[in-house]
């Protein structure tokens, strides 16, 4: 497994080839993932790349501030993913009966 990057600050009409065409100059990347808004489908302006560590560090040195599509980019490696718990129930329904 390799090291995963996040990239921030990019252009909302990028795809992940553009993101993956950025990144191959600096060696072989695994996967491209660029999360997107659950109701517009947009992208949302970051990606996470996964790559060699050394590719990775040479990446994140050459990136991070670089302009791309009139954007600075800031590019880090990727910090773990926090569980926030998820879901939860509902409410409960309105009851009649509650006694005061």
């Amino acid at each position: 497994m390799g090291k995963r990057i996040y990239v921030g600050n990019i252009s909302f009409s990028w795809h992940e080839d553009d993101v993956r065409e950025l990144f191959e100059g600096f060696g072989e990347v695994n996967s491209v993932y660029m999360p997107t808004d659950r109701q517009t489908g947009q992208v949302r302006g970051f990606a996470f790349v996964e790559m060699s560590e050394d590719d990775a560090v040479a990446a994140i040195q050459s990136l991070d501030g670089a302009e791309q599509g009139g954007r600075t980019l800031r590019v880090n490696e990727a910090r773990p993913r926090v569980d926030r718990g998820g879901g939860g129930g509902g409410g409960g329904g309105y009851r009649q009966d509650r006694r005061w």
